[in-house]
């Protein structure tokens, strides 16, 4: 297999809307690339937990950071993390062709808990710099104490699912056609407003310039 696709799997085969799957790597990485948040589902003593938290990668490995009092947290046990896109309602003739448009990614694996303190640094500036570039070299880093209260997971992304749906309503040319009803896609888009100071800084406290020329731009 090339080292461009993914494999495909009892995990990441597409059963359903096939033609929306992809075994690109390019399509996993730029999902990622565009969201900073996630969604990591663990089983905990029996029960299942889905847990949002921020996230970064580097090459092939995901990094995930909490709390170390966080039990979904725990390293070496499978897990399913999801990140996702909403790009649009799809608004069809009839409620049943409704749909949305989207890009989405599901990876599967054993999450491993970073223990080395030089990589478990160098992932937690992954995760900040993906997150908000720049920060890292801003901001103070964090200290040996706040370090030992973090706990930082790694997850391979070579066994993951990607779907991507895009278009127009796809009851153009059924029956449907003939009510002479409105269809067609709202888009959904975000965008980084203006920076917020805190009231705290004195009065006229300059932005920092990695801060404020993401104002007005678009996220995702």
């Amino acid at each position: 297999m090339s080292a461009d696709r993914l494999p495909d799997t009892d995990l990441t085969r597409h059963r359903r809307l096939r033609e929306q799957g992809s075994l690109d790597r390019a399509d996993l990485e730029a999902i990622l690339d565009a969201g900073f948040v996630c969604h990591l589902g663990v089983v905990v003593e029996g029960r299942p937990l889905v847990v949002p938290t921020v996230y970064g990668r580097d090459g092939r490995q995901l990094y995930l950071h909490g709390s170390v009092a966080s039990r979904s947290l725990a390293g070496g046990t499978p897990v399913c993390v999801t990140v996702t896109h909403v790009d649009g309602l799809v608004l069809a003739r009839s409620v049943f062709e409704h749909g949305v448009n989207y890009r989405s990614a599901m990876i599967h694996g054993t999450a491993r808990k970073v223990t080395d303190p030089e990589e478990k640094l160098a992932g937690l500036r992954l995760l900040t710099e993906h997150s908000a570039p720049g920060q890292w070299t801003y901001a103070r880093r964090p200290n040996r104490k706040e370090l030992a209260a973090t706990t930082l997971l790694a997850l391979s992304l070579e066994e993951a699912s990607v779907k991507i749906r895009t278009g127009a309503p796809e009851d153009g040319e059924g029956p449907d056609a003939e009510l002479g009803l409105w269809a067609g896609v709202l888009p959904l888009t975000s965008v980084w407003g203006d920076p917020v100071t805190d009231p705290a800084l004195p009065p006229n406290h300059p932005v920092p310039e990695h801060i404020a020329r993401r104002g007005g731009t678009r996220h995702g």
